[in-house]
């Protein structure tokens, strides 16, 4: 049995990549979520992951962290990870690539944060130019292999590693092309998604540095967490 250890859905995009990889392709695995805890994340996560950091990933004595490490380590068991197709495999992999290394505008000003919706105080030029460069590729993967996922027909790696920015573009609407917004509607209704979003909005646990991330960046419009 594959044990994936995670955190809150609410807050961990890393997390939620191979996860939603891992259910959308039927794979079998027992969940192990850990909240975040300020100062006790170290010592709490260092008893599953070398990096006390999440995901990871248990299989049997061997232990793989880094949701891309996940997904390649997972990638030898099961091809349907990524694209059938060669040409459209390389442009995954490179499209993966590049949203596991970079994006660092988005990810600070724009915090994952599923319950919330937030007006941002303001959209400096890094953050309009990130925002800008996902719409780009969106539209490059979609247009050229036929969608409705990013590299074609079927879901893949690639997707799971944009899922975490649906979750940003619903809770922080940034200017998106047509074909781009159709593409987060598109991942947003998928079975898992709407999963981890219903978990999410039931979560118990709230993580103040995640908290301040999300009060910094903007005016809270709603705040649809149950609890």
């Amino acid at each position: 049995m594959l044990t994936l250890y995670i955190a809150n859905k609410n807050y961990s995009s890393w997390s939620l990549r191979p996860w939603i990889l891992m259910t959308q392709l039927g794979l079998t695995f027992d969940e192990k979520l850990v909240p975040f805890g300020g100062r006790e994340n170290t010592s709490r996560f260092s008893s599953f992951s070398p990096t006390a950091k999440v995901p990871c990933l248990q299989d049997g004595e061997i232990l793989v962290w880094d949701s891309l490490a996940i997904i390649e380590y997972l990638a030898e068991q099961v091809p349907e990870i990524w694209p059938a197709d060669r040409v459209a495999r390389a442009w995954a992999r490179c499209a993966a690539a590049e949203m596991h290394s970079g994006f660092g505008a988005i990810r600070n000003g724009c915090t994952m944060n599923c319950g919330l919706r937030v007006r941002l105080h303001q959209w400096p030029d890094s953050l309009k130019a990130e925002w800008h460069r996902i719409d780009s590729l969106w539209q490059q993967g979609l247009t050229r292999f036929g969608g409705p996922f990013l590299a074609g027909e079927h879901f893949s790696a690639v997707d799971a590693f944009f899922a975490p920015l649906a979750f940003r573009a619903q809770s922080y609407a940034p200017p998106l092309s047509a074909s781009a917004q159709a593409y987060v509607q598109h991942l947003l209704a998928l079975p898992g998604m709407q999963a981890w979003y219903e978990a999410a909005l039931a979560e118990p646990w709230r993580d103040e540095e995640h908290e301040t991330e999300a009060r910094e960046a903007g005016v809270w419009l709603e705040d649809l967490r149950k609890n």
